[in-house]
């Protein structure tokens, strides 16, 4: 059976660089808006509200950015015997969440 692979690349290619930047961007806004929304005094419920909002833009770039991980630099270490150190980087984060 032939497994179509994506070379490892250590890093995002210029298209994934460029979604992850464009949803970060967005999240930095995101961010900003919950300061002013904070300095205004507005409403701790709305001001919750915004913060769960984030919190779910930043999982989910989170999970853009691991799904592309997974598919080159684990991928790639798996058909080259060498998948016990990209196991281990994968538990240590996993660790963090």
């Amino acid at each position: 059976m032939l497994i179509n692979v994506i070379p490892y690349r250590g890093m995002l290619n210029s298209i994934k660089k460029k979604e992850s930047l464009k949803r970060l961007n967005r999240i930095s806004g995101q961010i900003n808006g919950i300061r002013k929304m904070v300095d205004e005094g507005r409403y701790c419920i709305d001001v919750l509200t915004q913060i769960a909002a984030a919190r779910a833009a930043l999982n989910s770039a989170g999970k853009f950015i691991l799904e592309d991980h997974l598919k080159t630099c684990v991928s790639s270490a798996i058909i080259s015997g060498k998948a016990s150190s990209k196991i281990d980087e994968i538990l240590k984060l996993l660790d963090k969440y």
